[in-house]
């Protein structure tokens, strides 16, 4: 096991059959060799070292013998558990092949029943089991549970990325959906804003000045309730997360947020990031802060007068889909608030955010248009 500031946890190997010896370490197992044909394929014996704070691998011997034409099945483990009690309860159920063959169909007959309820048919059989297996079994193991994506392997849990994770799943359990929108409301500030990403395991995360990720809280709202049509959700109330705002000059900070003892419900929690949001530069379009959901955008408004096109769209369609229910909640002074800043924001895209043939992407801090500068460089 590592320790270090995640969870202490036992990583074991195990198997059906008696270990001869076995070897954690990847410089020992290939030696002068390599991967097709490491030394320790040719030594007697492993080094029975856990390879610990080394280049690491692991690799085991066991040693079967069979007749003509017979067959044997091995199980093989490689897993975690929270204790040495727990790790070897777990290697002994399944040394026994048939408890895994057991638990193999389990694992099946879950997946099958969770990803078979939608299912899409076109000519092309590839794209059928990307759309009706792959992609949502990816979405939920890899995204979801073990936060590994592909540019995404450090385990963390994102603000906006996992809540747009889970919007296409409300066809496979809306139960993600719901459980996504709790979690992020615990990961949100007082004054509105949100931690970009975070561990769950060590309260660490990173606070910062991106524009649209508290905005995807109320998106995925609306989403579950468009699909649901359970307005409860808005009556749950979550704790915020607190500590220092950033000062001044400063784009984001790392560091331990922990729970704050205020709680409020989940239409708040959204009020306060629409109400965070609404702040506009001098073109009338929203600030773009250190990014717009395009993270490469972090220098374009940092300043603080930068203004995005693209995030005066969002804002737009967020307070268009609010609106309704700030009435619903009787909340009418900010309804009228919302279409006022709705009509305003309009008027901004259509005039500051238009070139005469395309929308603009964004003004920088030097008030010139994201296009222009791009311009000069090719230029240059």
């Amino acid at each position: 096991m590592y320790k270090d500031s995640f969870k202490e946890n036992i990583a074991f190997i195990s198997s059906s059959e008696d270990i001869k010896s076995y070897t954690g370490n990847k410089s020992f197992f290939i030696g002068k060799g390599n991967l097709s044909n490491p030394d320790g394929l040719d030594k007697v014996s492993l080094d029975n070292s856990s390879g610990l704070g080394q280049d690491s691998c692991i690799a085991m011997e066991i040693e079967v013998e069979l007749e003509s034409f017979e067959e044997k099945e091995i199980v093989l483990q490689f897993g975690e558990e929270e204790s040495l009690l727990n790790a070897k309860d777990l290697s002994y159920k399944y040394s026994n092949v048939s408890n895994c063959v057991q638990e193999l169909n389990n694992v099946k007959s879950f997946w099958y029943e969770l990803l078979n309820k939608v299912e899409v048919n076109t000519p092309l059989e590839s794209l059928n089991i990307i759309i009706n297996r792959w992609a949502k079994y990816q979405t939920i193991v890899s995204r979801l549970w073990a936060r590994s994506g592909y540019y995404q392997s450090g385990g963390a849990m994102g603000f906006r990325d996992q809540l747009q994770d889970c919007i296409g799943l409300k066809y496979v359990d809306i139960e993600f959906m719901k459980k996504q929108i709790l979690i992020s409301c615990r990961h949100q500030f007082i004054e509105g804003d949100v931690e970009h990403w975070w561990h769950e395991e060590t309260s660490k995360g990173i606070r910062t000045r991106f524009s649209d990720d508290l905005l995807w809280l109320c998106y995925v709202v609306f989403e579950y309730i468009s699909y649901t049509g359970d307005y409860s959700i808005l009556d749950i109330e979550e704790n915020y997360v607190e500590g220092e705002e950033l000062p001044e000059g400063v784009d984001e900070r790392y560091d331990i947020y922990l729970e704050s003892q205020i709680k409020e419900s989940v239409y708040t929690h959204c009020i306060r990031a629409i109400d965070r949001s609404l702040n506009f530069g001098e073109n009338g379009l929203p600030k773009i802060g250190s990014g717009d959901w395009n993270d490469g955008l972090n220098t374009v408004g940092n300043k603080k007068k930068g203004e995005s096109i693209w995030l005066g769209f969002f804002i737009y369609d967020i307070l268009g889909k609010f609106i309704p229910i700030c009435e619903r909640k009787n909340d009418i002074y900010r309804a009228k608030k919302y279409k006022e800043k709705r009509d305003a924001l309009k008027k901004a895209l259509n005039t500051a955010g238009w070139d005469g043939r395309w929308f603009k992407r964004a003004y920088m801090d030097n008030r010139r248009t994201f296009a222009e500068v791009l311009k000069m460089k090719n230029v240059e």
